[in-house]
């Protein structure tokens, strides 16, 4: 049987977001799957998936880790001899593909998010540009999750032999199925998913918490995620003050998309918001930044509001926006956010997409 190796840098995920496409690619191949950690590890292992420990940081340029991380790419894929390399997050896409075009083998990328590295600007953001032209030069495809991040490739001379746009990892609409909207008489809740740290807004989603809890004290904030250690006194001072309610990592956010009025995202860049999308398909509006990676996922005024990042007062507004509207308007948007992940970001559309270059870069190497 052929084999296909995936290299990525979050077990959590690769299961979450892309296992779908994995059962699909276990029909056909022996995969392999390379990750930093040992989370979900189980889950992939059980399906049939042989698991290789691959030690990443994921944070920063570490000239002395990164070398390391590139010889054990190179080693992994020299031993296992793939048909085929699947790259996710930009350490995987750089090292990983690296490796793959010197011994020749094809190798397919998905651009999850620039990422701070490549959008800060300076002497890190040429280095990383240099590293993706020679890692990415001889990719079979590579996928966008959004136009922007698409647009600023082709600026900076950053290319393979295709490109192709793909809806983010889509959304599994069976699994995160419409949730009957609260009713009237409960609390409104305004729902936060993911990491605790200042990239993801949460300086202004602090702000606008307690802004709203004197006007509005009966609306509350909830905090599904961990936090990095810098924010530990501020979240803990906010809840104790009665601002926010923080609930830590959830392996399943099912409940509290059901409790949730409105999800909140004012993430200053993304590739494709997960969050959004998830949100969305249970029935849910988003209030977001208009950024590359969330505008995609919902309409203003339709399925949510949108605001400028970094900006406090901006979300302040769209959120006390939204506390008054009337009931029935939070409930339509809740629908027409269902609708629009129905039309636009069903998963197994994604799936479809990456198969087709898979099965066609398979080919194109068997054939030279």
């Amino acid at each position: 049987m052929n084999k296909i190796k995936i290299l990525a840098n979050s077990a959590i995920g690769l299961y979450d977001y892309r296992n779908e496409l994995i059962l699909e690619l276990l029909k056909v191949y022996e995969v392999h799957i390379s990750l930093p950690d040992k989370e979900q590890v189980p889950q992939l292992a059980e399906e049939g998936c042989r698991m290789h420990h691959t030690a990443i940081d994921r944070r920063g340029v570490n000239p002395v880790r990164d070398l390391k991380l590139l010889y054990s790419y190179w080693k992994l894929i020299y031993r296992i001899k793939p048909k085929i390399v699947l790259t996710y997050t930009i350490k995987p896409n750089i090292y990983g593909n690296i490796c793959c075009r010197l011994q020749g083998v094809p190798y397919i990328v998905n651009i999850t998010g620039l990422g701070s590295a490549f959008e800060n600007g300076g002497v890190i953001q040429k280095i990383v540009t240099i590293l993706y032209r020679v890692a990415l030069k001889n990719a079979a495809c590579i996928f966008f999750q959004n136009q922007e991040n698409q647009r600023i490739f082709v600026q900076f001379r950053i290319c393979g032999k295709k490109s192709r746009l793909v809806s983010g990892s889509g959304v599994n609409l069976d699994r995160h199925c419409v949730q009957e909207y609260p009713l009237e008489e409960e609390h409104m809740i305004f729902l936060y998913v993911g990491r605790i740290m200042k990239e993801k807004g949460i300086d202004e989603l602090l702000y606008t918490a307690e802004a709203v809890h004197k006007e509005y004290p009966k609306v509350l904030f909830q905090l599904v995620g961990n936090y990095e250690e810098n924010y530990k006194e501020k979240i803990m001072r906010a809840q104790a003050n009665g601002v926010l309610e923080l609930i830590g990592y959830q392996k399943d956010i099912t409940p509290f998309y059901q409790r949730a009025s409105a999800v909140l995202m004012p993430s200053y860049h993304e590739g494709m918001s997960n969050v959004i999308l998830e949100a969305a398909a249970s029935g849910r509006p988003v209030l977001a930044t208009n950024i590359p990676g969330c505008r995609e996922g919902f309409e203003d005024g339709i399925t949510g509001f949108g605001f400028p990042p970094k900006d406090q007062e901006a979300l302040l507004s769209a959120v006390v926006r939204f506390i008054k509207l009337p009931y029935e308007e939070r409930v339509q948007m809740g629908r027409h956010a269902r609708e629009k992940m129905e039309r636009e970001f069903d998963r197994k559309k994604v799936v479809q997409a990456y198969l087709q270059e898979i099965q066609s870069a398979g080919k194109e190497h068997t054939l030279k």
